[in-house]
């Protein structure tokens, strides 16, 4: 096993970029399989099972974010191998949240929330930026974790591990952000409906739902 898992640094080492987008691709596929009902493993979830998987995925993200927090103040203040730590946790919660967020979708279902136009219209805006975020960062993060993993801190002098590190970072931190707010507007200040989680996956619909309340609103 020892002998494995050094070759598969090695590899990693020596081709980062590769094994970033192989990395990502599968998880891409996950997700968007997850949503179309392709990939479907998954056991079938009550209400108060997608409820309480909601509230553990807020956790999850809480920690994750003080996690990445803790690492921006640890690199700014040179201790490396404390930042090192610090988003090796934050990376293990990413994943944590990639596997409860799934069982929730596939098991389960999606959200809409209830209220009136301007709140929802500031969801929206929030929500789809939340997304975007998510979806973009998923390589830059997983490039910066492998070079962060095969390369001591000399080594790391030589790459683009700080500027990655820094868009990583911060795309991250406002993504989770902005994740815990529409978690806060749709479970606990309004009310929510449940909604096919394929329609989160149609990139389209919220920019619809958005542009319509505009409409109203400013008509």
């Amino acid at each position: 096993m020892a002998a494995v898992g050094s070759r598969v640094k090695t590899g990693i080492r020596s081709r980062p970029l590769t094994a970033t987008a192989v990395l990502s691709a599968i998880g891409y596929v996950l997700v968007i399989g997850t949503f179309t009902g392709h990939v479907d493993p998954y056991p079938e979830l009550s209400a108060s099972t997608v409820n309480l998987l909601t509230h553990l995925i807020a956790v999850i993200n809480a920690s994750a974010l003080s996690a990445l927090i803790v690492g921006v103040y640890y690199v700014k203040n040179g201790e490396y191998s404390k930042h090192q730590a610090a988003m090796l946790v934050s990376f293990v919660f990413i994943l944590l949240f990639l596997v409860v967020y799934l069982l929730r979708v596939g098991g389960g279902f999606e959200k809409s929330i209830v209220a009136p136009d301007v709140p929802t219209a500031i969801y929206l805006v929030m929500l789809a930026i939340h997304i975007l975020l998510s979806i973009v960062s998923v390589p830059v993060v997983l490039y910066a974790v492998l070079l962060g993993r095969t390369h001591s801190y000399a080594e790391l002098k030589n790459t683009r591990k700080a500027w990655v590190g820094r868009i990583a970072a911060s795309a991250w931190i406002l993504s989770l952000s902005l994740g815990i707010i529409t978690y806060i507007l749709l479970n606990h200040v309004y009310g929510s409906e449940p909604r096919n989680a394929i329609l989160l996956f149609a990139f389209g619909v919220p920019g619809a739902q958005l542009r319509a309340l505009l409409d109203r609103i400013w008509r």
